[in-house]
């Protein structure tokens, strides 16, 4: 199906396109769990369907009270997502973008919208007719947000990678090591998720702050080799006046210091020492027995460190994990069990804050954060069946019935 053939597109491009940076009123937003609460709210945003930090940074504002209607392809409509944690809190609407009508379908929706964000490889959305430009014709205050992993230009800028190959390239990866040790793969949170998707939801309501007061949008460029080297500026800072080392598990926040690590427990579980400060030091020592112990009498002497190490780790092999936690509770020594991730969910702090909930599939994943005393958040609603909402969204812009079964017919749109 043609352009053409979707009621307002045309030779000029979407009808109602707005021409002085504002928004249409198409589709009105929904006050539900989705939408209508939280900072964000009032605030409409496409997402191109992707996988990890993009739809992460959709997650994101979309708990913060944005609509977020992600685009996915017919082929998985009425599926469940195999993100429900990610997907949380969307609208999904199917639409191929590959096929005559798909795109231009899509640049409409856009142009109900205030942002859009994608993760695709660069050229591969003006390939499909929905680059910055094409997306921002006639809509003067719309803020594209790109998420790529080397950025829209550079040597590498075609390469494919993934969170390892970033923070490989931005020395996050080497300084994550125990000293003489291979580097330790830190999940994909350093560069998927802290210096990919949240560095693009930042960038992303920083634009729309812009917008909002000059009416211009504009393109937001985020890479995750550039939000992973951002995530090191305090240790950069620290390698700029010769406090650090410039190799892993020697230094005073990597493993390096005995009073700031991990150590293993009697039943192979482990505790996390955070004792940086002469107080929380001096209860460390307190609670082990070791306050007076000339061996651990100048904290800060790196010659000492090693000794001092394989003391800790003898003392707290003794004994189980959550023995240890009884011990320190409450003695201001800035020692934790090292939880896994159910237990984290059931730790009695996390339970009072309310820092996990229980979601979909009855299982607990991460709330909405950060918190806000005027403007609080609804509850994430669960990530809808994909395609479940291509009916309602697409006739909010004025697709008729009619025009709707055409569209599935030629397999444009799909059918939850």
């Amino acid at each position: 199906m043609s352009a053409a053939g979707v009621p307002g597109h045309g030779p000029g491009g979407a009808s109602g396109r707005p021409g002085h940076g504002r928004r249409t009123d198409a589709g009105a937003h929904r006050d539900d769990a989705r939408t209508g609460h939280g900072p964000l709210a009032g605030i409409r945003i496409v997402e191109l369907g992707g996988i990890g930090p993009a739809p992460f940074a959709g997650m994101v504002l979309a708990d913060l009270g944005a609509e977020v209607i992600r685009v996915d392809r017919p082929a998985e409509a009425g599926r469940a997502t195999a993100h429900p944690v990610l997907h949380r809190g969307r609208r999904s609407v199917t639409v191929d973008l590959k096929r005559p009508g798909g795109a231009a379908l899509v640049r409409r929706l856009i142009a109900s919208a205030d942002a859009v964000i994608e993760g695709f490889r660069p050229g591969v959305a003006e390939r499909l007719g929905l680059g910055p430009e094409d997306c921002a014709e006639g809509h003067d205050a719309l803020v594209y947000g790109r998420m790529t992993g080397w950025g829209q230009d550079g040597p590498l800028a075609q390469e494919p990678g993934h969170d390892i190959n970033y923070i490989a390239l931005t020395g996050a990866l080497h300084a994550i090591a125990p000293a003489g040790g291979d580097p330790v793969v830190p999940v994909n949170l350093v560069g998927d998720f802290g210096g990919g998707g949240m560095l693009l939801a930042l960038g992303v309501v920083s634009a729309l702050l812009r917008a909002r007061a000059t009416g211009r949008g504009q393109v937001v460029d985020a890479a995750m080799t550039d939000g992973s080297a951002l995530l090191l500026a305090m240790t950069y800072g620290f390698l700029a006046r010769g406090a650090w080392e410039d190799r892993p598990g020697v230094n005073l926040l990597d493993g390096g210091a005995p009073f700031y690590g991990v150590y293993r427990c009697a039943d192979d579980r482990h505790v996390a020492l955070g004792a940086i400060e002469p107080p929380f030091y001096a209860a460390l020592l307190d609670v082990l027995g070791l306050a007076g112990d000339p061996a651990f009498a100048r904290q800060y002497d790196r010659t000492a460190w090693p000794a001092m190490k394989a003391r800790l780790t003898a003392i707290f092999a003794t004994r189980e994990r959550e023995a240890w936690a009884e011990e320190f509770d409450g003695r201001g020594a800035c020692v934790t069990p090292v939880l896994s991730l159910t237990e984290a969910a059931r730790h009695p702090h996390n339970v009072a804050r309310g820092t996990y909930r229980r979601g979909a599939l009855d299982a607990p994943e991460p709330a909405a954060a950060p918190r806000f005393s005027g403007t609080p958040g609804a509850e994430p609603a669960d990530a809808p069946v994909i395609g479940a909402d291509t009916h309602e969204v697409l006739a909010a812009l004025g697709v008729t019935d009619e025009a709707l079964t055409e569209l599935r017919r030629d397999g444009v749109v799909g059918s939850a």
